[in-house]
């Protein structure tokens, strides 16, 4: 792979570990960077582009069944989970609610829109 240039949003703190984002021309690379098992999950313009809606509130301007999943876990929901539920192998990016609400707000805003563009 490629060296990636990763970007995160501008709702996590400085030097903070948040959910990163990167594109090559094999995909859009979204991790964790906190994760300890480094998890690098790579996803199609198209599937992102889709899960950009669904956070932003706009699932009618999906085209497609959402091929990323977001789930959550531990107490009060703690742990949020990234994955590709259909693609054996895929790796899942683990964090935790605060950086993934950075995340979230960061996609609500804009800043992840141009991996695709």
């Amino acid at each position: 792979m490629p060296q990636l240039t990763w970007q995160k949003s501008s709702y996590c703190g400085e030097g903070d570990s948040c959910v990163h984002v990167a594109s090559t021309p094999a995909g859009i690379h979204i991790t964790e960077s906190a994760d300890p098992g480094g998890a690098i999950l790579t996803t199609t313009p198209d599937a992102f582009r889709t899960l950009l809606r669904s956070l932003k509130g706009e699932p009618h301007l999906a085209t497609q069944a959402p091929a990323l999943e977001v789930t959550t876990a531990g107490d009060d929901d703690r742990t949020v989970r990234l994955h590709a539920p259909g693609v054996p192998g895929s790796p899942t990016v683990t964090t935790d609610r605060r950086r993934w609400d950075a995340f979230v707000r960061g996609v609500r805003a804009g800043e992840f829109d141009h991996f695709t563009a």
